[in-house]
């Protein structure tokens, strides 16, 4: 039996769970020590760059976000569309990230531009009330005045250095993409299923330093048009570029659009697969 599989064989080949399990141990074997410092945060070119190829890779609907939480009103970039002011509007934060993501428009949210009162307690622009229900108490929040406001913008076109990126994608496109890291043996991933997305998608991983899968909440589906299809995936600026290597194994950036659906019996196994039954005892005619 060969003693190792690449990740490219691993993933083009039908995904074994046992060889993906054992890749991904000699693959974590391989990296630097724990007490090694992190790698640098990537510079705005890069960003944007990883941007594009996100959306071409992993054929998105709609583009990935930068997330950034302002700590003053001074950082917001020229020409940045602030609801209130520039449209006498209000939103929910899942509905500015729908005009970044869809519409290209990069969005700053003061505490005058929210509708929704479960982003302004998470991001901490208001202290929250007393009795706020037990449902309230159940997610992280920023501490109380730490920031001012959160900026969005499609993260391929941002002219700023994101806290957090977001993708809003299938289960088919989110297999593409967290597999890999899976095989780099840097798959820490938390999953949050409950209210509110808008929280854990940008609270949680700013505060874990952790990828973080969230399920859009209710708002997202009644008022931000998000897909019933749609998933969040979260990832803090400091583990987007280790994202973006595990997606290269061979050069070529990964993508869930290599695979193929034949639903047929006794399919041609992969080598791997031949050479694991063959170790059991089984296979053959």
């Amino acid at each position: 039996m060969k003693n190792g599989y690449t990740r490219r064989e691993a993933l083009e080949l039908g995904l074994g769970a046992a060889v993906l399990t054992a890749a991904g141990a000699a693959m974590a074997a391989a990296q630097p020590p724990a007490g090694k410092a992190p790698a640098a945060v990537p510079g705005l070119g890069e960003f944007n760059r990883y941007g594009e190829e996100l959306e071409t890779a992993l054929l998105l609907r709609t583009s990935p976000i930068a997330v950034k939480m302002l700590e003053k009103e001074a950082d917001i970039p020229q020409g940045t569309f602030r609801p209130y002011r520039d449209g006498k509007i209000h939103l929910a934060q899942c509905q500015a990230f729908g005009m970044s993501r869809r519409e290209g428009k990069t969005v700053a949210m003061l505490k005058e531009d929210h509708w929704c009162p479960t982003a302004l307690m998470a991001y901490g622009m208001v202290p929250q009330p007393k009795a706020t229900g037990a449902w309230m108490e159940s997610y992280r929040s920023f501490e109380t005045g730490r920031y001012v406001g959160v900026l969005t913008a499609p993260l391929k076109r941002a002219s700023f250095v994101p806290d957090v990126v977001l993708v809003y994608l299938n289960p088919a496109q989110l297999r593409g993409l967290i597999l890999p890291m899976m095989m780099a043996g840097s798959a820490e991933v938390d999953t949050y299923l409950f209210l509110p997305s808008c929280g854990h998608a940008v609270v949680d991983p700013m505060v874990t330093g952790k990828y973080c899968v969230v399920l859009p909440d209710p708002g997202e589906y009644q008022r931000a048009l998000t897909r019933e299809e749609e998933v969040i995936f979260a990832a803090p600026k400091e583990k987007v570029a280790p994202l973006m290597a595990s997606l290269k194994p061979g050069g070529r950036l990964y993508s869930h659009r290599d695979q193929y659906m034949s639903m047929q019996p006794d399919f041609e196994q992969p080598q791997f697969y031949k050479d694991m039954f063959k170790s059991w005892g089984l296979g053959g005619e």
